[in-house]
């Protein structure tokens, strides 16, 4: 079976100005992809592209195998659920999904069978007489999902579709958003911001730079090997120290950082007689006691603050080098704060090999 979204060497310009920058993507059928990024690196542009509302500068967009770079939306077997959602507010939530199954030519009983089985789908069918003013933003934004999805499209487009909510109904719904694609085997492909939106929801996630694709991967992939700064730092949150190579073979190295010296599980000969970084995710670092050996790698450092953020502590320190890091430490249940390291206490961290990245020293 081919892809049921195919981009070859798309590209989109605005004048001098290059918004996507000869992307090829390849989506499956059934798959929940996200393309994420922040503002302006061409993840919106390349969503329209995909449903018609924008014509490439150059490129090929085929549908299950048929092109239909420009073909018009109304004739692609693909939907878009928009960041407003656009409900008409002088009509029922029923007029509002059947609207466009009445464009085309489907008779009242069967546009209003349909309707409701959309919205049990998405677990609203009681709501089907009252106007969209009527209701939450969370049921609103569900029945503009309903809505998107009442023709079962080949594919359905979200762009950013839980940006409107606030953040307890966006966690919520993002579980709802997940069940909901896994219950109509719908391809979905999202555009979106929120890291936690892409790694939470998605099979697959596309993180978006100036236009072209920095990295395609899942999202544990993505977390776990980020293949640049700018994907580690999008990312979750990631400490940059600069650093210099001392030594590397068969893959390893020795480098030095904050001043002192780290072994590397993995290094990338591409970025000899380069300037460096390392990246440190700040779960991956702990804090060495007295009863702990000192063995692997250790940076020294003292404590500058505690902030408690309900499942642990987050902590930073202030290397002796002068460089402050993020160390994140689970709270189990019932274990004290004190018997974390005081506010100005001398520390030393210690991080394995494996979980040091290192990455070309971007400007």
């Amino acid at each position: 079976m081919p892809p049921v979204i195919e981009l070859s060497n798309i590209s989109k310009h605005y004048g001098t100005v290059v918004g996507v920058d000869h992307v090829d993507l390849k989506v499956q059928d059934g798959e929940f992809l996200t393309l994420l990024g922040p503002s302006g690196c061409g993840k919106s542009t390349l969503l329209r592209m995909i449903g018609g509302f924008e014509t490439p500068t150059s490129g090929l967009i085929k549908l299950s195998g048929q092109d239909v770079t420009y073909m018009p939306p109304q004739k692609r077997d693909v939907n878009m659920m928009f960041q407003d959602y656009a409900l008409f507010p002088h009509m029922s939530v029923g007029q509002n999904i059947m609207y466009g199954l009445k464009m085309k030519g489907i008779g009242k009983a069967d546009a209003r069978r349909m309707a409701l089985e959309a919205l049990d789908l998405v677990g609203l069918p009681d709501k089907i007489d009252q106007r969209p003013n009527q209701l939450s933003g969370g049921q609103q934004q569900r029945i503009a999902l309903a809505r998107a999805i009442v023709r079962h499209p080949k594919v359905l487009l979200l762009d950013e579709p839980l940006s409107a909510l606030d953040a307890n109904l966006r966690e919520q719904m993002q579980v709802e958003l997940k069940h909901l694609h896994d219950k109509i085997g719908i391809t979905f492909i999202m555009v979106t911001h929120d890291q936690t939106e892409a790694l939470v929801m998605s099979d697959r996630v596309v993180v978006m730079q100036k236009g072209v694709v920095a990295q395609d991967g899942t999202p544990q992939d993505l977390y776990e090997n980020p293949m640049s700064s700018y994907v580690a730092n999008f990312i979750g949150t990631t400490n940059f120290l600069p650093a210099k190579l001392v030594s590397q073979s068969d893959g390893q190295a020795v480098v030095e950082a904050s001043g002192q010296t780290l072994t590397v599980a993995k290094f990338d000969a591409a970025l000899l007689a380069r300037p460096i970084q390392i990246g440190l995710r700040p779960e991956k670092l702990r804090f060495l006691f007295n009863s702990d050996s000192g063995a692997g790698n250790v940076l020294t450092g003292t404590v500058a603050e505690h902030i408690y953020y309900g499942l642990g502590l987050r902590s930073l320190v202030r290397l002796d080098g002068g460089q402050e890091v993020l160390v994140d430490a689970l709270l189990p249940s019932g274990m004290a704060r004190s018997t974390t390291p005081a506010l100005g206490a001398t520390v030393r961290l210690g991080i394995d090999a494996e979980a040091i990245s290192v990455f070309e020293k971007e400007s």
